[in-house]
């Protein structure tokens, strides 16, 4: 997978070929863009690094702040002032931008420190980024998980320099900037140097080593609002204030030979500078030419993570978008152990979870079964959040302060626990189950338990489900009382639908509408259909939602007006992978007894809204939760996160291996075509597990996890496994309570 990873997708404007067919009634109010960059990465690495253009979101492109339709632009090209480190992945409008500690190099005087330069040739691969800018200048970056290591290579030049500015952070947007709250910097020794900002309430400790040619007599000196400090070794900046703020840092400079090679290395920690300096020299050694050791190590890991699933397609252009669409799924969240720089003690930490509302459903789970042990290590981490700050977070940053993101759900972590907790995972349940328990209760917890429901209302089936997942804890550990009393909390989800529509009740809604919420996959969907009025009139909904029979749809534009955007909120339509909150309605249908309809909605999403080339996502890839949707889906399965259950349907490869915590599960097909956007989906005729029928539409996570051989037969037309049985219904009371 790794040689077919082009990091570039998705840093674009949408470019996908016309939507026809069903797909081209389904309408798209975010932005029409991925958000992604194309930096130097490590696997659920704690640093990335990329160039900088102050664009939205990531610091990196040409776009600027964008909420819906088609992004506009901030610059007319690719352009960059410099390298940043930390950026996010996919995201939106979070307000929290990084790209600190940036390194330009220049050939001008130091006053020109900022201007853009136009990146004239770029390239990249999992773990490395390389562009040469309009002064000559080549640079590359790669990554460990806690370091990054950057190569220039200079033109012949009397006055050649490298300037690292720890002053800047955020974006060139409306209040997008970053001011550090205060600094301190220090040069050591020659070619030698430390530092500390502390932004957003996290300190970020850095040490920087370079192997600046001292026979070309280059000088190491520290920098103030563009003014050099000949013979100063130190900063320090106790109280900064946006007014107040120079630009300030270091800086190397002398003559650069032609093709003169400089190696900066830079070791990030958040518990201070001597850990920053230890964690450079444990990922990258002392000394200089360490630029090829750790791009190797970087690519090993990414080859190891990569390898975990395997395709079987004649299209080499598909197999760009599915390895793309893995390695996007295995950037975030940031996982830094032993650096937590809120509490003191040696544990599990994470930062950009960002956010559970876009990652839960899918993201999560493929973590799960691909590298089981990091999700652990994420939930422990997501235990001690809750520990020292009072709540499970829906989006952590780097940065100390209030959950941001409440509005966009509740108990979503719940989701997350119960499907380990399911599996077996080594967790301390007990201490998961106090703060799972307490969670619940806050925030709209609290009006849920008075009044039975809270708004947005798409909150109460939140905590219904949350309470239905934590139910599943307490059952592992033995507390039955507690069960018995979330079992009628569980079962108010039915507080959420209006029986007359089969909908939703009125209410706010976090992006989207009361449709695109009706058709969550909740722990009781036997009920959720009959509340619906049975069978054909939940299809019928479900139809109606997904444009069957309706006319093609214009998607906005640049800067789309009001009228323009109620009209389409007005169509009540799936919005296709550009959102977040209908991703599992596809599956809706098997609940019904109709795979075949979840069948023919798939295959035009993974045929017609996926492509290569830097416009190939159809929204914001939201740290891979996109992108993992793409490859649970292509593969025929997808996770009913919380209820430890996999749905199957028609696959979109041939033959397909997913190493599942290091077992191998098999899937190939008997009758396959190969798939062609706007073309006839497949329908599934047989399943075979182990090579046993398999008469139902889903497996446990267990099977899943255990590894094993899915066959799948597939024919043009929907044949007798659309009766096969229904994914299971569990009721919100524990099994023997009385009704």
């Amino acid at each position: 997978m790794f040689e077919h990873v082009d990091p570039f997708i998705g840093t674009e404007a949408t470019v996908l070929p016309p939507q026809t067919g069903l797909a081209a009634t389904w309408w798209w109010p975010k932005p029409q863009v991925g958000n992604t960059h194309p930096g130097a990465t490590y696997p659920l690495g704690m640093v990335s690094a990329c160039a900088y253009s102050g664009a939205y979101p990531t610091g990196y492109g040409r776009y600027d702040l964008s909420t819906e339709g088609l992004p506009p632009e901030l610059h007319a090209g690719t352009r960059a002032s410099g390298f940043t480190h930390f950026q996010q992945s996919g995201t939106g409008a979070i307000r929290k931008y990084y790209n600190y500690v940036r390194v330009t190099p220049m050939l001008q005087p130091l006053d020109d420190l900022g201007l853009l330069y136009d990146v004239v040739e770029e390239e990249a691969e999992p773990g490395w980024y390389a562009a040469t800018l309009d002064s000559g200048i080549r640079c590359e970056v790669t990554v460990g998980p806690k370091s990054a290591v950057h190569r220039y290579t200079f033109p012949a030049h009397r006055d050649a320099r490298l300037v690292i500015d720890l002053s800047l952070g955020g974006l060139d947007i409306p209040y997008g900037r970053t001011v550090p709250l205060r600094a301190h910097l220090q040069a050591l020794a020659p070619g030698v140097a430390q530092g500390e900002i502390t932004v957003e309430g996290a300190p970020l400790a850095v040490h920087v080593e370079c192997d600046a040619p001292a026979s070309a007599q280059w000088r190491q000196l520290l920098w103030y609002d563009r003014r050099l400090m000949p013979g100063g070794t130190r900063l320090d900046f106790d109280r900064i204030r946006p007014t107040t703020l120079r630009p300030f840092g270091l800086m190397w400079a002398g003559r650069a030979e032609p093709g003169q090679v400089v190696e900066l290395r830079f070791g990030f920690s958040l518990r201070g500078v001597e850990q920053a300096r230890e964690n450079l020299e444990r990922e990258c050694g002392p000394g200089p030419a360490s630029f090829a050791t750790r791009r190797a190590r970087t690519a090993q890991a990414w080859r190891e993570h990569l390898g975990r699933v395997q395709v079987d397609t004649p299209d080499p252009g598909k197999h760009t978008v599915m390895a793309t669409a893995l390695y996007h799924s295995l950037v975030k969240p940031c996982l830094a152990p032993d650096e937590s720089p809120f509490w003191p003690t040696d544990t599990p930490f994470a930062f950009d979870i960002a956010t559970m509302w876009d990652i839960y459903r899918t993201q999560l789970p493929l973590l799960t079964a691909l590298v089981p042990e990091r999700a652990v290590e994420l939930a422990t981490a997501i235990l001690h959040i809750a520990e020292e700050e009072g709540n499970f977070p829906i989006g952590y940053r780097m940065a100390r302060g209030a959950d941001r993101f409440s509005r966009q759900g509740s108990a979503l972590a719940h989701t997350f626990f119960a499907d380990l907790c399911a599996l077996g995972m080594p967790l301390d349940w007990d201490w998961a189950l106090v703060h799972l328990h307490n969670d619940l209760r806050r925030t709209y917890g609290e009006e849920f338990l008075l009044h039975g429901r809270a708004h947005p209302i798409s909150h109460t089936l939140d905590l219904a489900f949350g309470y239905f997942c934590t139910a599943v804890i307490a059952q592992q550990v033995g507390d039955r009382t507690l069960v018995a009393q979330f079992a009628p909390l569980a079962d108010r989800w039915r507080n959420a639908f209006d029986p007359g529509t089969g909908l939703l009740r009125d209410s706010t809604f976090y992006e989207g509408g009361r449709w695109n919420y009706s058709f969550r996959l909740l722990h009781d969907m036997a009920s959720r259909i009959e509340l619906a009025g049975g069978d054909a009139a939940f299809v019928a909904l479900l139809d109606r939602f997904f444009g069957y029979g309706a006319d093609p749809v214009t998607q906005p534009g640049l800067a789309p007006d009001a009228d323009e955007m109620l009209a389409g909120y007005a169509l009540h339509r799936f919005e296709g992978l550009n959102n977040e909150p209908d991703m599992e309605a596809p599956w809706a249908y098997q609940y019904a007894g109709r795979p075949d309809r979840t069948a023919e909605v798939v295959h035009a999403v993974t045929q017609q809204q996926f492509g290569t080339g830097r416009g190939g996502l159809p929204g914001n890839d939201d740290s891979g939760g996109l992108s993992s949707w793409y490859v649970w889906a292509s593969l025929g399965l997808f996770p009913v996160a919380g209820q430890n259950l996999f749905l199957v349907n028609a696959p979109a490869w041939r033959e397909a291996r997913v190493d599942v915590g290091g077992r191998p599960f098999m899937i190939d097909t008997r009758g396959f075509v190969e798939p062609e956007p706007g073309g006839p989906a497949q329908y599934v005729q047989r399943v075979l597990l182990d090579g046993a029928e398999l008469d139902r539409t889903w497996l446990t996570g267990s099977e899943l996890h255990a590894g094993g051989h899915l066959r799948v037969d597939l024919g043009p037309e929907p044949g007798p496994w659309t009766g096969a049985a229904r994914p299971p219904s569990h009721p919100g009371r524990p099994a023997g309570s009385p009704a």
